[in-house]
């Protein structure tokens, strides 16, 4: 859109400028030749003065940036550029644009040696901005564009500020108190960023464990679960031992209240009430009735 603006403008001067002339020679047609040289110069001074007109559109979150490249006051200008369309002389200046809003960076995986030696590895990922206002400094020191400065030169500041938390920790400490060890981390990240004008909005460390560490801490999550699972099951066996005990006992002594219940009446309530009437044949008969005389 900006090319074909600035192609547009460019082609509306020329024709502006073709016709002033054309105008002035139809009103001095008697000196052509001195005419024509008027022509030629009149066109060459249109072409070098629109050829020397620069154009670029700042986008909403961006800063722009206006660079000298010759002459005493060769440099960035001391003002941010805003939002919107800048004009400039392309051949001794030149305009870039920094974004300033939250950019969102996945770096490398590197690696970082604690205190005593194990080595962890850092996949980190953090979300910066550019400080309001500071663009032309940032450009100033590294004339680099922004991307470029981010993916070397912040980097490097990130690196730095895992390596120095890292190995002032030892391996449990770093296991045991990792919340303690990112928030170090994450303080001196934001400290050194901002010194270059960065802002630190979120910082991810994606900490990895060496694999004996990561061995070592399965054997013992494992332990600890087999000794649970043990410890569950003979809780049910001694449950289960305890019901066993407790239906015992009451058959016990549903047993022994039944046999205090019988008493000779009942027994001999109860056979008469399955005696079907007939006496045996053989042996003794036994006695029905009691002998009321006696």
């Amino acid at each position: 859109f900006q090319n074909i603006m600035g192609i547009l403008l460019l082609s509306g001067a020329w024709a502006l400028s073709v016709k002033l002339v054309l105008m002035f020679l139809e009103k001095n047609q008697k000196n052509q030749m001195k005419n024509l040289k008027f022509l030629a110069l009149g066109m060459f001074a249109a072409a070098l003065s629109f050829s020397s007109c620069g154009m670029e559109r700042i986008d909403a979150g961006h800063e722009g940036i206006k660079v000298n490249l010759y002459g005493s006051e060769k440099g960035v200008d001391d003002i941010s550029l805003v939002s919107g369309i800048v004009w400039y002389n392309p051949i001794t200046t030149q305009v870039y644009e920094y974004p300033t809003f939250v950019q969102t960076v996945d770096y490398a995986p590197f690696t970082v040696n604690a205190k005593d030696g194990s080595e962890f590895t850092v996949d980190p990922t953090i979300s910066m901005k550019i400080t309001d206002g500071k663009s032309p400094l940032v450009f100033k020191k590294y004339r680099k564009e922004l991307k470029e400065i981010i993916e070397s030169t912040l980097y490097n500041y990130v690196k730095d500020a895992f390596r120095i938390q890292i190995n002032s920790f030892t391996t449990d400490d770093i296991v045991s108190k990792r919340d303690s060890l990112e928030k170090y981390v994450e303080k001196h990240l934001r400290t050194a960023l901002a010194k270059e004008n960065f802002e630190l909005e979120q910082l991810t460390s994606g900490l990895k464990y060496p694999e004996v560490i990561v061995a070592s801490v399965n054997s013992k999550n494992k332990a600890v679960q087999d000794a649970m699972r043990v410890e569950n099951e003979l809780r049910v066996s001694e449950a289960e031992a305890k019901k066993i005990i407790v239906q015992a006992q009451a058959e016990k002594e549903a047993n022994e209240l039944k046999t205090k219940a019988l008493t000779p009446a009942i027994l001999e309530q109860m056979w008469i009430e399955k005696w079907n009437g007939v006496l045996p044949q053989y042996g003794q008969v036994p006695t029905l009735f009691k002998d009321i005389t006696q």
